[in-house]
């Protein structure tokens, strides 16, 4: 798996796209705004912009704590990273008891659930941040890395202190160059198409999955969501956009009117039982030129 400059751990990340949307940049030369309407963990715009290849990007998420780890990233950064350092364990080891930790981990959940409709408390960022990086497959709603048991693997295994805030600090510094929202994607859409260059801008979608979206997000969608996302993706017709999703039938139905469509596979790897090379799909507006490159081979759909 490639190296993300998200401080999320994210199931299903798009980070590993990244060479491919690099070369659909270039083949298109798009070099303005790199939007995301589903960032999630965002690590694909951030590595973007980290290497320069993009002017500025767009991160939005409608979920109120996703929302708030970004918000605190980008205008609380020293808040949210004395909060890390507080952590009483990391990735090297700890020096309290198992139980003690996962008393500790109890303790952020339960600040989770109590915070998470308030999109600026720094209480929802932390304990979010904190969550994903110490659940199994980052899910934050799931259970701790190890079980409550903690009898093999360890709660700190994917929490590296200097790891997490060197990104944040990262992230934190490019921020006049990263506009964050919090919307529905469908209200979105209008405000891109009048705030978008048709030419130099890109947009990626990935919204949540259509099989498995209700266990991974909190901000998912039921099928009539998916279908009145599909048609205003579909209208943006004069700007450059690529939507990914799971391969399914409903899915394929709904993009049936696309100029661009194809299929592909991705490692997948939000639990043990999905561990793999998954197909997937992806659609592209008319006005793109899109073309096989690594990791990515394109395969026409029928």
């Amino acid at each position: 798996m490639p190296r993300t400059d998200s401080p999320f751990r994210y199931p299903g990340g798009k980070t590993q796209l990244y060479d491919f949307v690099v070369n659909l940049l270039e083949i298109n030369r798009i070099s303005g705004t790199y939007c995301e309407p589903f960032a999630g963990g965002a690590g694909l715009p951030i590595k973007l912009l980290k290497n320069g290849l993009v002017k500025s990007i767009w991160i939005n998420d409608y979920d109120k704590s996703i929302y708030s780890v970004w918000n605190a990233i980008l205008n609380k950064p020293d808040q949210l990273i004395n909060r890390i350092r507080q952590v009483p364990f990391d990735y090297y080891g700890s020096d309290n008891s198992d139980q003690y930790n996962i008393e500790y981990w109890r303790e952020q959940r339960s600040i989770y659930f109590k915070e998470k409709n308030h999109q600026n408390s720094i209480d929802n960022a932390f304990s979010t941040l904190f969550l994903n990086r110490t659940n199994r497959s980052g899910i934050i709603t799931g259970g701790p890395i190890g079980g409550y048991q903690q009898a093999n693997t360890k709660i700190y295994a994917r929490f590296n202190k200097e790891t997490i805030i060197n990104k944040i600090n990262i992230i934190a510094s490019m921020s006049e160059h990263i506009k964050l929202t919090r919307m529905n994607a469908l209200d979105m859409i209008p405000q891109m198409r009048e705030s978008l260059d048709e030419y130099k801008d890109f947009i990626f979608f990935d919204p949540p999955y259509f099989e498995q979206g209700s266990n991974l997000y909190y901000s998912s969608f039921d099928e009539s969501g998916h279908e009145d996302l599909a048609k205003e993706i579909l209208s943006l017709n004069k700007h450059k956009w690529i939507t990914t999703y799971d391969k399914q039938q409903q899915i394929s139905e709904l993009y049936r009117s696309a100029k661009f469509r194809f299929e592909y596979e991705l490692r997948y790897s939000a639990n043990n039982n999905n561990r793999g090379r998954r197909p997937e799909l992806i659609f592209a507006s008319p006005t793109l030129k899109i073309k096989s490159h690594q990791p990515v081979f394109l395969q026409q759909m029928k």
